[in-house]
């Protein structure tokens, strides 16, 4: 009697359990190799779920050649520009700036800061007067207060943000290359990764496989072109106010939305710079506009955006958000919903409820 009989395809059961432990211990190995890259990869990924669709009716427009080059090459340039544009901008301004507010900052070491206007109004008007006079205002108590500032702290946090700086940068440009790829090979990975999924848990592998690319599409309309409305909207009413640089400002504001309840600190910011200025009833209209905003997006759109492709009650949705936030960053917005969509989607299978597919 042989005691480790072959299976369908030649391969004893003994073989299977070592190919199998063979195949966990090359993917341990893989990902520790990788580890340095794989939120460049995921952050790939994402974007090429996000853009397929998109992509996928250009081929068909535009069938790619014999290399199949130039359309994921246009695609990938489109992201770059999408990002890189952007930033370059707002980097520019941000050194205007900087140089308009380190002269600023000479010219009250030499004259102190005035009082706003709105100081007197402030229900203890008197008293933050007084202390602003006796602390900010006289040049000589200001510079004592700003030699309490750690200029070797300073420098090293500068040292610090640099190197992020340039990490991130390095991260995004293995992202672009990885996405040219991913683009160009999509077909082929698209059916690999099909016919692992049904191979490794069933007919049920394609089902959760496509409820993830859903959580990825919901994701990126309820987020992300939620937060771009949100921030054209308020960076309309930016303008109408009078807020310096209404246009960065918006963005600034569009890519706080895309994080849930992010967005009134760069309203709420706008605001108190109109109420330091003295315009009251523009910082009220602005504040008020930005919470009615923010709260239709959150609580009504954002939900049937998202839950609707997901098919999650908002509170997972919140949660799946919040959670991923915290445990992997900005990337956690897309894998947050994406795990909790398929812990759920398992859930429902396991408990025998009806699919909701339908």
């Amino acid at each position: 009697m042989t005691r480790n009989p072959p299976t369908d395809d030649g391969v004893s059961r003994l073989q299977q359990i070592g190919l199998a432990l063979l195949g966990l211990g090359m993917t341990a190995l893989g990902l520790y190799v990788l580890e340095g890259f794989l939120r460049a990869l995921v952050w790939a990924a994402i974007f090429a779920v996000a853009l397929k669709p998109l992509y996928v009716r250009a081929e068909r427009r535009w069938p790619p050649g014999r290399h199949n080059v130039l359309l994921p090459a246009g695609f990938t340039l489109g992201v770059v520009l999408v990002f890189v544009v952007p930033l370059v901008a707002v980097g520019v301004q941000l050194s205007h700036e900087a140089k308009g507010f380190a002269g600023m900052v000479v010219d009250y070491q030499k004259t102190g800061v005035p009082i706003p206007a709105f100081v007197a109004g402030l229900p203890f008007g008197g008293a933050a007067a007084a202390w602003w006079q006796a602390n900010l205002g006289d040049p000589d108590s200001l510079a004592d207060l700003l030699g309490h500032i750690n200029r070797d702290q300073v420098l090293a946090y500068g040292e610090t943000l640099g190197r992020h700086a340039l990490h991130g940068l390095v991260q995004f440009g293995f992202t672009i290359l990885t996405l040219f790829f991913l683009f160009r090979d999509s077909d082929a990975l698209g059916r690999q990764l099909s016919r692992a999924a049904v191979r490794a848990f069933g007919h049920r592998g394609g089902t959760v496989g496509a409820q993830i690319v859903a959580s990825v599409h919901g994701t990126v309309d309820g987020l992300v072109l939620v937060g771009l409305g949100e921030g054209i909207l308020l960076g309309i009413a930016y303008w109408i106010a009078g807020v310096p640089h209404p246009t960065m400002l918006g963005v600034v504001t569009a890519v706080a939305a895309m994080v849930p309840f992010a967005a009134p600190i760069a309203f709420g910011a706008a605001a108190l710079f109109l109420l330091a200025q003295g315009s009251l009833p523009a910082a009220v209209a602005v504040f008020a506009l930005g919470v009615v905003v923010t709260f239709v997006a959150d609580h009504f759109v954002r939900p049937a955006l998202i839950g609707g492709a997901t098919k999650l009650p908002f509170l997972w949705v919140l949660l799946g958000i919040l959670g991923g936030v915290e445990s992997f960053g900005l990337l956690g917005l897309f894998l947050g919903p994406a795990v909790m969509s398929t812990l759920i989607l398992l859930w429902r299978e396991w408990a025998g409820e009806p699919s909701r597919d339908g």
